[in-house]
Protein backbone atom coordinates (compact mmCIF):
# COMPACT_ATOMS: atom_id res chain seq x y z
CA UNK A 1 0.00 0.00 0.00
CA UNK A 2 0.87 3.32 -0.77
CA UNK A 3 0.82 6.24 1.67
CA UNK A 4 0.19 9.62 -0.11
CA UNK A 5 0.68 12.56 2.00
CA UNK A 6 -1.76 15.78 1.96
CA UNK A 7 1.40 17.70 0.77
CA UNK A 8 1.83 15.22 -1.81
CA UNK A 9 -1.50 15.51 -3.39
CA UNK A 10 -1.47 19.22 -3.29
CA UNK A 11 2.11 19.41 -5.19
CA UNK A 12 1.09 17.24 -7.82
CA UNK A 13 -1.99 18.55 -8.59
CA UNK A 14 -0.65 22.05 -8.65
CA UNK A 15 2.67 20.84 -10.63
CA UNK A 16 -0.15 19.46 -13.19
CA UNK A 17 -2.27 22.20 -13.74
CA UNK A 18 0.92 24.68 -14.08
CA UNK A 19 2.29 22.27 -16.65
CA UNK A 20 -1.21 22.62 -18.55
CA UNK A 21 -1.18 26.02 -18.20
CA UNK A 22 2.30 26.68 -20.08
CA UNK A 23 0.83 24.29 -22.80
CA UNK A 24 -2.09 26.13 -23.03
CA UNK A 25 -0.08 30.08 -22.79
CA UNK A 26 2.70 28.22 -25.51
CA UNK A 27 -0.49 27.43 -27.52
CA UNK A 28 -1.88 30.70 -27.61
CA UNK A 29 1.65 32.69 -27.92
CA UNK A 30 2.07 30.56 -31.42
CA UNK A 31 -1.59 31.80 -32.36
CA UNK A 32 -0.80 35.26 -31.93
CA UNK A 33 2.64 35.56 -33.28
CA UNK A 34 1.45 33.12 -36.25
CA UNK A 35 4.78 31.25 -35.70
CA UNK A 36 5.24 27.61 -34.30
CA UNK A 37 9.02 28.45 -33.12
CA UNK A 38 9.28 31.43 -30.93
CA UNK A 39 12.28 30.01 -29.20
CA UNK A 40 14.77 28.17 -29.97
CA UNK A 41 13.54 25.64 -27.05
CA UNK A 42 10.60 24.84 -28.72
CA UNK A 43 12.29 23.23 -31.50
CA UNK A 44 16.16 23.52 -31.19
CA UNK A 45 16.57 21.85 -35.09
CA UNK A 46 13.68 23.87 -36.68
CA UNK A 47 14.90 27.14 -35.01
CA UNK A 48 18.70 26.58 -36.16
CA UNK A 49 17.36 25.98 -39.68
CA UNK A 50 14.72 29.62 -39.30
CA UNK A 51 18.07 31.37 -38.34
CA UNK A 52 19.57 30.22 -41.46
CA UNK A 53 17.09 30.83 -43.85
CA UNK A 54 16.69 34.48 -42.31
CA UNK A 55 20.19 35.14 -42.81
CA UNK A 56 19.93 34.21 -46.61
CA UNK A 57 16.43 35.96 -46.83
CA UNK A 58 18.57 39.39 -45.69
CA UNK A 59 21.55 38.68 -48.29
CA UNK A 60 18.75 38.19 -50.45
CA UNK A 61 16.65 41.36 -50.09
CA UNK A 62 19.94 43.11 -49.82
CA UNK A 63 20.84 42.30 -53.50
CA UNK A 64 17.48 43.11 -54.46
CA UNK A 65 17.65 46.80 -53.16
CA UNK A 66 21.45 46.76 -55.21
CA UNK A 67 19.70 45.15 -57.98
CA UNK A 68 16.70 48.22 -57.96
CA UNK A 69 19.21 50.72 -57.65
CA UNK A 70 21.50 49.95 -60.27
CA UNK A 71 18.20 49.29 -62.45
CA UNK A 72 17.05 52.60 -61.60
CA UNK A 73 20.92 54.27 -62.28
CA UNK A 74 20.84 52.42 -65.62
CA UNK A 75 17.16 53.30 -66.52
CA UNK A 76 18.20 57.61 -65.55
CA UNK A 77 21.79 56.94 -67.65
CA UNK A 78 19.74 55.73 -70.49
CA UNK A 79 17.07 58.27 -70.55
CA UNK A 80 20.12 60.72 -70.30
CA UNK A 81 21.63 59.46 -73.08
CA UNK A 82 18.71 59.24 -75.48
CA UNK A 83 18.15 63.04 -74.78
CA UNK A 84 21.67 63.66 -75.98
CA UNK A 85 21.11 62.15 -79.30
CA UNK A 86 17.65 63.77 -79.72
CA UNK A 87 20.17 67.08 -79.17
CA UNK A 88 23.02 66.25 -81.44
CA UNK A 89 20.54 65.05 -84.54
CA UNK A 90 18.87 68.80 -83.85
CA UNK A 91 22.77 69.84 -84.19
CA UNK A 92 23.13 67.86 -87.24
CA UNK A 93 19.94 69.07 -88.60
CA UNK A 94 21.37 72.90 -87.56
CA UNK A 95 24.46 71.88 -89.34
CA UNK A 96 23.18 70.76 -92.83
CA UNK A 97 20.96 73.97 -92.90
CA UNK A 98 24.19 75.72 -92.59
CA UNK A 99 25.76 74.09 -95.31
CA UNK A 100 23.11 75.57 -97.70
CA UNK A 101 25.44 78.38 -99.85
CA UNK A 102 22.64 80.94 -100.21
CA UNK A 103 22.73 81.84 -96.63
CA UNK A 104 23.40 84.79 -95.47
CA UNK A 105 25.72 85.89 -92.88
CA UNK A 106 22.55 86.66 -90.86
CA UNK A 107 21.44 83.42 -91.70
CA UNK A 108 24.40 81.79 -90.03
CA UNK A 109 24.49 83.89 -86.73
CA UNK A 110 20.53 82.82 -86.78
CA UNK A 111 21.77 79.27 -87.24
CA UNK A 112 24.75 79.73 -84.51
CA UNK A 113 22.41 81.21 -81.51
CA UNK A 114 20.40 78.41 -81.78
CA UNK A 115 23.52 75.70 -81.66
CA UNK A 116 24.36 77.93 -78.57
CA UNK A 117 21.39 77.17 -77.08
CA UNK A 118 21.60 73.29 -77.93
CA UNK A 119 25.21 73.14 -76.43
CA UNK A 120 23.75 74.48 -73.28
CA UNK A 121 21.15 71.93 -73.32
CA UNK A 122 23.82 69.37 -73.94
CA UNK A 123 25.74 70.39 -71.14
CA UNK A 124 22.56 70.14 -68.87
CA UNK A 125 22.17 66.44 -69.99
CA UNK A 126 25.98 65.64 -69.39
CA UNK A 127 25.25 67.08 -65.54
CA UNK A 128 22.46 65.19 -65.17
CA UNK A 129 21.86 64.25 -61.14
CA UNK A 130 20.66 61.30 -59.53
CA UNK A 131 18.21 61.00 -56.63
CA UNK A 132 20.71 61.62 -54.19
CA UNK A 133 22.11 64.56 -56.13
CA UNK A 134 25.40 62.91 -57.66
CA UNK A 135 26.33 63.93 -61.17
CA UNK A 136 26.09 60.14 -62.88
CA UNK A 137 29.00 61.10 -65.80
CA UNK A 138 31.31 62.47 -62.86
CA UNK A 139 33.09 58.96 -62.10
CA UNK A 140 34.12 59.26 -58.75
CA UNK A 141 34.03 62.56 -58.46
CA UNK A 142 30.06 62.83 -58.02
CA UNK A 143 29.67 65.62 -55.78
CA UNK A 144 30.95 67.85 -58.98
CA UNK A 145 30.05 68.38 -62.18
CA UNK A 146 30.60 66.48 -64.52
CA UNK A 147 31.59 69.42 -67.39
CA UNK A 148 32.18 73.10 -66.33
CA UNK A 149 32.62 76.13 -68.52
CA UNK A 150 35.96 77.24 -68.35
CA UNK A 151 37.48 80.38 -70.61
CA UNK A 152 34.30 79.28 -72.86
CA UNK A 153 34.54 75.52 -73.49
CA UNK A 154 32.73 73.01 -71.96
CA UNK A 155 35.54 70.44 -70.34
CA UNK A 156 35.49 67.62 -68.46
CA UNK A 157 35.42 67.92 -64.39
CA UNK A 158 35.11 64.36 -63.03
CA UNK A 159 37.33 61.34 -63.78
CA UNK A 160 37.39 58.17 -65.06
CA UNK A 161 36.32 56.30 -62.40
CA UNK A 162 33.43 53.80 -63.29
CA UNK A 163 30.88 52.72 -60.16
CA UNK A 164 29.88 49.17 -59.94
CA UNK A 165 27.34 47.33 -57.55
CA UNK A 166 27.35 43.62 -56.37
CA UNK A 167 24.14 42.42 -56.86
CA UNK A 168 24.45 38.75 -55.94
CA UNK A 169 27.60 36.39 -54.50
CA UNK A 170 30.69 37.40 -57.18
CA UNK A 171 28.11 39.54 -59.60
CA UNK A 172 28.43 42.86 -60.21
CA UNK A 173 27.37 44.88 -62.53
CA UNK A 174 28.57 48.65 -63.90
CA UNK A 175 25.88 51.26 -62.59
CA UNK A 176 28.22 54.56 -64.44
CA UNK A 177 30.05 56.01 -67.41
CA UNK A 178 32.50 58.84 -66.45
CA UNK A 179 31.48 61.74 -69.20
CA UNK A 180 34.91 61.49 -70.90
CA UNK A 181 34.22 58.11 -72.75
CA UNK A 182 30.53 59.16 -73.51
CA UNK A 183 30.88 62.97 -74.40
CA UNK A 184 34.62 63.50 -75.04
CA UNK A 185 36.81 60.49 -76.42
CA UNK A 186 35.13 60.83 -79.77
CA UNK A 187 36.71 59.89 -83.00
CA UNK A 188 37.61 63.10 -84.72
CA UNK A 189 37.36 63.04 -88.92
CA UNK A 190 40.70 64.02 -90.51
CA UNK A 191 41.09 67.37 -90.19
CA UNK A 192 43.98 70.58 -90.73
CA UNK A 193 45.02 71.28 -87.49
CA UNK A 194 46.05 74.41 -86.01
CA UNK A 195 48.40 76.02 -86.52
CA UNK A 196 47.78 76.98 -90.51
CA UNK A 197 49.73 78.83 -93.30
CA UNK A 198 48.78 82.39 -93.88
CA UNK A 199 48.52 81.99 -97.38
CA UNK A 200 47.59 78.91 -98.76
CA UNK A 201 44.74 76.37 -97.66
CA UNK A 202 43.52 72.63 -98.04
CA UNK A 203 40.30 72.30 -99.89
CA UNK A 204 38.31 69.09 -100.76
CA UNK A 205 40.05 67.17 -97.44
CA UNK A 206 38.08 63.94 -97.03
CA UNK A 207 38.96 60.18 -96.49
CA UNK A 208 38.27 58.04 -99.22
CA UNK A 209 39.48 54.87 -97.77
CA UNK A 210 39.57 53.73 -94.08
CA UNK A 211 41.32 50.41 -95.17
CA UNK A 212 44.00 52.01 -96.87
CA UNK A 213 44.95 54.55 -93.92
CA UNK A 214 44.48 51.85 -91.54
CA UNK A 215 47.20 50.35 -93.15
CA UNK A 216 49.53 52.65 -93.33
CA UNK A 217 49.62 53.60 -89.75
CA UNK A 218 49.65 49.92 -88.23
CA UNK A 219 53.15 50.29 -89.62
CA UNK A 220 54.04 53.40 -88.09
CA UNK A 221 56.66 53.57 -85.40
CA UNK A 222 54.90 52.98 -81.86
CA UNK A 223 53.67 55.53 -79.96
CA UNK A 224 54.46 57.86 -82.63
CA UNK A 225 51.31 60.57 -83.18
CA UNK A 226 49.30 59.41 -85.82
CA UNK A 227 49.47 62.92 -88.21
CA UNK A 228 50.40 63.82 -91.59
CA UNK A 229 52.20 66.73 -92.48
CA UNK A 230 51.97 68.04 -95.99
CA UNK A 231 54.70 70.53 -97.54
CA UNK A 232 54.65 72.71 -100.16
CA UNK A 233 58.56 72.92 -101.81
CA UNK A 234 60.00 74.26 -104.71
CA UNK A 235 60.57 71.29 -107.17
CA UNK A 236 64.33 72.94 -108.67
CA UNK A 237 63.99 70.42 -111.85
CA UNK A 238 60.49 72.14 -113.16
CA UNK A 239 60.81 75.25 -110.92
CA UNK A 240 57.52 74.50 -109.97
CA UNK A 241 55.85 74.06 -106.47
CA UNK A 242 54.94 70.60 -105.17
CA UNK A 243 53.79 68.81 -102.69
CA UNK A 244 55.02 66.63 -100.43
CA UNK A 245 53.53 64.31 -97.52
CA UNK A 246 55.39 62.77 -94.70
CA UNK A 247 54.51 60.63 -91.56
CA UNK A 248 54.99 61.89 -87.77
CA UNK A 249 58.11 59.05 -87.96
CA UNK A 250 59.54 60.84 -90.78
CA UNK A 251 58.40 58.17 -93.75
CA UNK A 252 58.07 60.00 -96.71
CA UNK A 253 54.82 58.80 -97.95
CA UNK A 254 53.46 57.84 -102.04
CA UNK A 255 51.23 60.36 -103.20
CA UNK A 256 48.77 59.63 -106.09
CA UNK A 257 49.77 60.82 -108.66
CA UNK A 258 53.51 61.47 -107.72
CA UNK A 259 54.54 64.50 -107.03
CA UNK A 260 51.12 66.92 -107.28
CA UNK A 261 51.61 70.37 -107.96
CA UNK A 262 49.00 73.36 -106.19
CA UNK A 263 45.61 73.34 -107.12
CA UNK A 264 45.98 69.55 -107.76
CA UNK A 265 43.69 66.81 -106.40
CA UNK A 266 45.67 63.70 -105.04
CA UNK A 267 45.32 61.12 -102.52
CA UNK A 268 47.95 60.25 -99.66
CA UNK A 269 47.22 56.78 -97.45
CA UNK A 270 43.19 56.65 -98.30
CA UNK A 271 42.84 60.71 -97.75
CA UNK A 272 41.90 62.89 -100.90
CA UNK A 273 43.09 66.36 -100.61
CA UNK A 274 43.98 69.64 -102.82
CA UNK A 275 47.01 72.29 -101.73
CA UNK A 276 45.97 75.70 -103.10
CA UNK A 277 47.23 79.00 -103.06
CA UNK A 278 50.37 77.88 -100.92
CA UNK A 279 54.18 79.45 -100.83
CA UNK A 280 57.13 77.23 -100.47
CA UNK A 281 57.99 76.04 -97.00
CA UNK A 282 53.78 76.07 -96.14
CA UNK A 283 53.65 73.33 -93.94
CA UNK A 284 49.61 71.16 -93.29
CA UNK A 285 49.42 68.91 -89.98
CA UNK A 286 47.07 66.62 -90.93
CA UNK A 287 45.16 65.37 -88.24
CA UNK A 288 44.30 61.41 -88.22
CA UNK A 289 42.63 59.51 -85.29
CA UNK A 290 42.56 62.21 -83.37
CA UNK A 291 40.03 62.40 -80.76
CA UNK A 292 37.50 65.62 -79.93
CA UNK A 293 34.42 66.27 -77.37
CA UNK A 294 31.01 66.57 -78.98
CA UNK A 295 31.37 69.94 -77.28
CA UNK A 296 34.41 70.78 -79.09
CA UNK A 297 32.36 70.10 -82.16
CA UNK A 298 29.94 72.00 -81.73
CA UNK A 299 31.73 75.32 -80.70
CA UNK A 300 33.93 74.79 -83.55
CA UNK A 301 30.82 75.17 -85.28
CA UNK A 302 29.74 78.24 -83.69
CA UNK A 303 32.77 79.92 -83.91
CA UNK A 304 33.52 79.25 -87.93
CA UNK A 305 29.78 80.34 -88.15
CA UNK A 306 30.45 82.94 -86.13
CA UNK A 307 33.79 84.42 -87.73
CA UNK A 308 34.21 82.64 -91.02
CA UNK A 309 34.12 85.15 -94.29
CA UNK A 310 32.83 83.54 -97.27
CA UNK A 311 34.16 86.36 -99.39
CA UNK A 312 37.53 84.70 -100.58
CA UNK A 313 38.29 80.93 -101.90
CA UNK A 314 40.36 80.53 -98.57
CA UNK A 315 37.15 81.59 -96.61
CA UNK A 316 34.60 79.13 -98.74
CA UNK A 317 37.02 75.57 -98.60
CA UNK A 318 37.22 76.65 -94.81
CA UNK A 319 33.55 77.22 -94.04
CA UNK A 320 32.92 74.12 -96.65
CA UNK A 321 35.37 71.41 -94.82
CA UNK A 322 34.19 73.24 -91.39
CA UNK A 323 30.43 71.95 -92.33
CA UNK A 324 32.19 68.62 -93.52
CA UNK A 325 33.83 67.68 -90.54
CA UNK A 326 31.44 68.94 -88.08
CA UNK A 327 28.95 66.53 -89.72
CA UNK A 328 31.42 63.60 -90.10
CA UNK A 329 32.11 64.14 -85.79
CA UNK A 330 28.18 65.15 -84.95
CA UNK A 331 28.14 61.22 -86.85
CA UNK A 332 30.55 59.37 -84.69
CA UNK A 333 29.52 60.89 -81.62
CA UNK A 334 26.05 59.77 -81.95
CA UNK A 335 27.50 56.40 -83.56
CA UNK A 336 29.55 56.39 -79.76
CA UNK A 337 26.62 57.53 -77.39
CA UNK A 338 24.70 54.92 -79.59
CA UNK A 339 27.57 52.24 -78.36
CA UNK A 340 27.11 53.36 -75.04
CA UNK A 341 23.65 52.36 -75.02
CA UNK A 342 24.16 48.82 -76.23
CA UNK A 343 25.76 48.46 -73.70
CA UNK A 344 23.64 49.91 -71.20
CA UNK A 345 21.18 47.73 -72.90
CA UNK A 346 23.47 44.56 -72.11
CA UNK A 347 23.60 45.21 -68.32
CA UNK A 348 19.93 46.15 -67.88
CA UNK A 349 19.37 42.72 -69.29
CA UNK A 350 21.82 41.18 -67.08
CA UNK A 351 20.32 42.95 -63.54
CA UNK A 352 16.69 41.73 -64.94
CA UNK A 353 17.30 38.72 -65.24
CA UNK A 354 19.39 38.52 -61.07
CA UNK A 355 16.39 40.22 -60.02
CA UNK A 356 14.34 37.83 -61.10
CA UNK A 357 16.35 34.52 -60.40
CA UNK A 358 16.80 36.69 -56.54
CA UNK A 359 12.99 36.54 -56.01
CA UNK A 360 12.14 33.29 -57.27
CA UNK A 361 14.86 32.53 -54.51
CA UNK A 362 13.48 34.73 -52.47
CA UNK A 363 10.19 33.02 -52.91
CA UNK A 364 11.55 29.81 -52.22
CA UNK A 365 13.28 30.51 -49.18
CA UNK A 366 10.45 31.46 -47.40
CA UNK A 367 8.08 28.86 -48.36
CA UNK A 368 10.52 26.30 -46.90
CA UNK A 369 10.39 29.01 -43.42
CA UNK A 370 6.69 28.78 -43.79
CA UNK A 371 7.02 25.21 -43.31
CA UNK A 372 9.31 25.47 -40.48
CA UNK A 373 8.21 28.60 -38.64
CA UNK A 374 4.25 29.31 -39.61
CA UNK A 375 1.33 27.75 -37.37
CA UNK A 376 -1.80 25.64 -38.36
CA UNK A 377 -3.81 27.89 -36.91
CA UNK A 378 -7.10 25.18 -37.08
CA UNK A 379 -4.63 23.13 -35.40
CA UNK A 380 -3.42 25.34 -33.09
CA UNK A 381 -7.38 26.29 -32.23
CA UNK A 382 -8.22 22.85 -31.63
CA UNK A 383 -4.90 22.21 -29.48
CA UNK A 384 -6.19 25.32 -27.46
CA UNK A 385 -9.80 24.46 -26.62
CA UNK A 386 -8.43 20.81 -25.96
CA UNK A 387 -5.72 22.19 -23.41
CA UNK A 388 -8.20 24.72 -22.24
CA UNK A 389 -11.16 21.45 -21.40
CA UNK A 390 -7.98 19.91 -19.72
CA UNK A 391 -7.20 22.80 -17.91
CA UNK A 392 -10.45 23.22 -16.25
CA UNK A 393 -10.89 19.36 -15.56
CA UNK A 394 -7.89 19.98 -13.57
CA UNK A 395 -8.99 22.45 -11.92
CA UNK A 396 -12.16 20.75 -10.92
CA UNK A 397 -10.30 17.97 -9.87
CA UNK A 398 -8.02 19.28 -7.77
CA UNK A 399 -10.78 21.31 -6.33
CA UNK A 400 -12.57 18.41 -5.32
CA UNK A 401 -9.18 16.56 -3.81
CA UNK A 402 -8.17 19.07 -1.86
CA UNK A 403 -11.22 18.86 -0.25
CA UNK A 404 -10.55 15.22 1.22
CA UNK A 405 -9.30 14.60 4.57
CA UNK A 406 -8.94 11.42 6.80
CA UNK A 407 -11.15 13.30 9.31
CA UNK A 408 -14.03 12.58 6.65
CA UNK A 409 -14.19 8.77 7.13
CA UNK A 410 -14.06 9.15 11.54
Amino acid sequence: MVRISSQQIFSGGINRMQDINSDLVKTQQQISTGKKVNQPSDDPVAAARILKLDQNLSRLETYQRNADLANNRLKQEESALSSAIDIIQRVRELTVQAGNGSLSANDRKSISSELKERLGQLADVANTRDASGEYIFSGFQGGSPAFVKEDGAWTYNGDEGQRVLEIDDGVTVPISDHGKAVFGDVPATVSVKEPKPANGFISGLSLQNEGALQAEFDSATPNVPNDLTVTVALDLNTNELVVGVTRSDGTTLQTTPAAPGLGDSFQVAGIEMTVNDAVAGDEFTIGINDKQSIFGTIENLIAGLDNISKDSPKGNAEYDALISESLANLDNGQESILQKQTELGGRMNAVESTSAFLEDSALYTKEIRSQLQDVDYAEAISNLSFQSFVLQAAQQSFAQISQLSLFDRL
